[in-house]
C-alpha cells in the first residue's frame, strides 16, 4: 500500500568502487527469504555512524559504537533481518560479538573491523548458529552490484525495497553515491532511523565525513515520523571508500564538498521519504512545513506535534478536513509564549486559518479537495521570526493496527 513509491531497479543503482555486497537466505526467522547481508569494504575506507538515542538500545548498536570507537578501520558490515537482538542482555551482546568474530574469520580481518546490525522481533535470542551457517554463502556472493538484493535482504514489514543512487563529477572524476534503507513502523528518529546505509567512492577526510553524516541525518532521516516511536536498533552509516581518484575533500565548504553533500543528501532524503511512503498502512504522504519561528528547534517541535497527533493522522486517513485538530496540535507543541492569534494555516494552496481563526473565504469543500489527495502539504506560519523547518509523515489507518497486532505471527 506504499504511497506513490516504486520498487527500485538494479540497473539504476550505481556500483561504488571499493564496496561489494553478498546476500543469502539464512532462515533467521522465516525460510526462503533474503535475510543476511554482508558489505565488504576495501582497506582504507572511512566509515561514520549515528545510532538510536533510545536507552534500551540493541546489542548490535552497542557493539557498533565500540568498534567505531576503536579506530581499527572498518572492513565489513553484517546485517540480519528477522531478529533485532534487542532486550537480550549479556547473552545478546555475546552473540553480537560472536557474529562479528565469525564473519571476520571468513574474511580474514579482525572482529573489531566488523559492524553488526540487526532488525526484527525484540526480546528473542539471535539464532547465532543459523547466522553463522549462512555466512559462507553470503561471502561467496560478494559482488559490486548487490545493492538491490541488499535492499530486499534488510526488509521487515516494508512492502517495497528502498534504494537510491546518484552520480556526480568531482574534479573531473565520476563519483557515485548509492544507499539502501529499511523501515515502515517504529519510526520517529532522534538521530537517524531504522537501518540506513549509504556509500560513496568519494575521497574525503574522515572529519569531513563525520560532519557530512551529521548534516545528512539531520536533514533527512531526522525529519520523518510514521508513528512517533523510536526503535532500539536505529542506525545510519555513511561509508567513503576513497576510490574515485580526485583530490581529497578536506572541507564541506569547498565546491567539491558542496557537490558531494548535495548528492549524499539527495540519496538520503529519497530513502527517508520512501520510509514514510511505505509507512505501515499508509495511504497518504504528508509534508508538514512550519515557518515564522524564532528558531529551527521550535519550528520542528510544532511540526512534530502535528505529525505525531493520532487525531490529525486519522483525519487525513478519512479525508476529513477537521482542521481544528491541526490548530490544537500547534497549541500543544509546548511553546509557552506562542500567540494563537497570529497563526496562519494552509492546506496546499488553500488558506484555511488566518490570525488564529477560520479564514473568511475558506469553504469546507476546498479542504475536502485537498484531503482526498495522496500527497498533501500542511503549512503553518507562526509569525514569530524567520526560521522554518519541515518533516514528513503519513496518515494512520486501520491497517496500521492490523499489521502491528499480527507482527509476530
Amino acid at each position: 500500500m506504499a504511497v506513490n513509491l516504486q520498487a527500485p531497479r538494479a540497473a539504476d543503482l550505481h556500483a561504488v568502487a571499493g564496496v561489494r555486497i553478498g546476500v543469502t537466505m539464512a532462515g533467521i526467522r522465516k525460510a526462503d527469504r533474503k535475510d543476511l547481508v554482508v558489505f565488504a569494504l576495501d582497506a582504507g575506507a572511512a566509515v561514520a555512524g549515528v545510532f538510536t538515542n533510545n536507552r534500551f538500545c540493541a546489542a548490535p548498536v552497542q557493539v557498533c559504537r565500540e568498534h567505531l570507537g576503536a579506530g581499527s578501520g572498518i572492513r565489513a558490515l553484517l546485517i540480519n533481518t528477522g531478529n533485532a537482538n534487542a532486550g537480550t542482555g549479556a547473552d545478546g551482546l555475546a552473540r553480537a560479538r560472536q557474529s562479528c568474530e565469525s564473519l571476520a574469520a571468513q574474511m580474514k580481518i579482525e572482529a573489531r573491523q566488523v559492524l553488526p546490525f540487526s532488525t526484527g522481533v525484540i526480546m528473542e535470542p539471535l539464532p547465532l548458529q543459523r547466522l553463522q551457517a549462512g555466512l559462507p554463502a553470503a561471502v561467496r556472493a560478494l559482488d559490486a552490484n548487490g545493492w538491490l538484493d541488499a535492499a530486499e535482504g534488510i526488509m521487515t514489514t516494508d512492502t517495497v525495497a528502498k534504494a537510491a543512487s546518484r552520480r556526480i563529477k568531482v574534479g573531473g572524476h565520476d563519483v557515485h553515491v548509492t544507499g539502501i534503507a529499511k523501515g515502515a513502523g517504529m519510526i520517529r528518529p532522534d538521530m537517524a532511523t531504522m537501518l540506513g546505509f549509504v556509500a560513496t567512492d568519494a575521497v574525503i577526510a574522515p572529519a569531513a565525513l563525520n560532519e557530512l553524516l551529521r548534516e545528512t541525518a539531520d536533514a533527512s532521516f531526522n525529519r520523518i515520523t510514521v508513528d512517533g516511536d523510536t526503535s532500539t536498533n536505529d542506525s545510519f552509516v555513511l561509508m567513503a571508500t576513497q576510490r574515485a581518484g580526485h583530490a581529497r575533500i578536506e572541507s564541506l565548504a569547498s565546491a567539491e564538498g558542496h557537490a558531494l553533500r548535495d548528492a549524499v543528501l539527495a540519496v538520503s532524503v529519497q530513502l527517508a521519504q520512501a520510509i514514510v511512503r511505505d509507512g505501515e498502512g499508509a495511504t497518504k504522504f504528508i509534508t508538514v512545513r512550519v515557518e515564522g519561528g524564532r528558531d529551527v528547534g521550535e519550528c520542528r517541535r510544532v511540526a512534530y506535534a502535528i505529525a505525531h497527533s493520532p487525531l490529525v493522522k486519522t483525519a487525513f486517513f478519512a479525508s476529513d478536513p477537521n482542521l481544528g485538530r491541526i490548530l490544537a496540535a500547534v497549541g500543544n507543541a509546548g511553546i509557552a509564549d506562542l500567540d494563537p492569534d497570529l497563526i496562519d494555516l494552509h492546506l496546499d494552496d488553500v488558506h484555511v486559518a488566518h490570525q488564529g481563526g477560520r479564514h473568511p473565504e475558506y469553504e469546507e469543500a476546498q479542504g475536502q479537495r485537498v484531503m482526498k489527495q495522496s500527497e498533501i502539504t500542511v503549512r503553518v506560519h507562526l509569525h514569530r521570526g524567520a526560521a522554518a523547518s519541515e518533516v514528513w509523515t503519513c496518515d494512520l489507518s486501520h491497517d496500521y493496527v492490523s499489521i502491528n497486532a499480527d507482527y509476530r505471527s
